[in-house]
């Protein structure tokens, strides 16, 4: 087990190949990575660079080959490795920073807004378009451009996010100490946690304790 970059509890294993989806749009889902922010139940998923490609080839940011071929090319290239798992990172808290400003009726930093600008662009300008189903779509040469090919979606879904939709929308989970973000695509747009399973029932039972013990 490992200590959270926090400093705080030993850390269990990543989960970054299987954690919950629950986002509704890529780039949340990033940021869902990491959950507990300041607090000792603060997990991180992705330290390692092995990791981030875990995490993209499970929410199909990342096709299944191309993941594989990059989890070989990161053995053998440090560098590389030490790169996507840095622009990784980076570009996590600038999505994190701006969707939670927006989430709680703040103006977004404009100094993330720039940083999330540039990376679009940036991976943007290795990207190709490519027919799909009748429309077209945005691809990354995996080969020749992995850290694009890897984050390339993820700065796509943030711009897209911004540009296009109704940001009123973008939550983040009221369970205690979670901190995870999504998109509240509910008809009532009544949508409180992550997973009512999870931080929904957790807050059922700090209610039903609290009324005991105030009976």
């Amino acid at each position: 087990m490992e200590t959270s970059a926090a400093g705080f509890a030993p850390q269990p294993p990543s989960r970054a190949g299987s954690l919950a989806l629950v986002g509704g749009v890529l780039a949340l889902d990033f940021c869902n990575t990491a959950s507990g922010r300041g607090f000792p139940t603060h997990r991180e998923h992705l330290r390692e660079p092995r990791d981030v490609v875990d995490w993209a080839a499970h929410a199909r940011a990342l096709a299944r080959d191309d993941a594989n071929w990059l989890r070989s090319a990161l053995a053998d290239d440090a560098a590389l490795g030490a790169r996507l798992h840095g622009e990784a990172l980076a570009l996590r808290e600038d999505v994190h920073a701006l969707a939670g400003a927006i989430a709680a009726g703040r103006p977004a930093p404009s100094a993330g807004l720039g940083r999330l600008a540039a990376s679009h662009a940036r991976h943007l300008a290795r990207a190709q378009l490519a027919p799909l189903e009748g429309h077209f779509v945005w691809t990354w040469p995996i080969r020749r451009a992995p850290v694009a090919a890897t984050l390339g979606p993820v700065t796509l879904s943030a711009l897209t996010t911004l540009l296009q939709a109704d940001l009123t929308r973008v939550k983040q989970c009221e369970g205690d100490r979670c901190g995870w973000l999504f998109f509240d695509a509910t008809k009532n747009r009544l949508r409180r946690w992550c997973e009512m399973e999870i931080c929904g029932n957790r807050a059922k039972q700090r209610r039903r304790s609290a009324k005991s013990r105030g009976r």
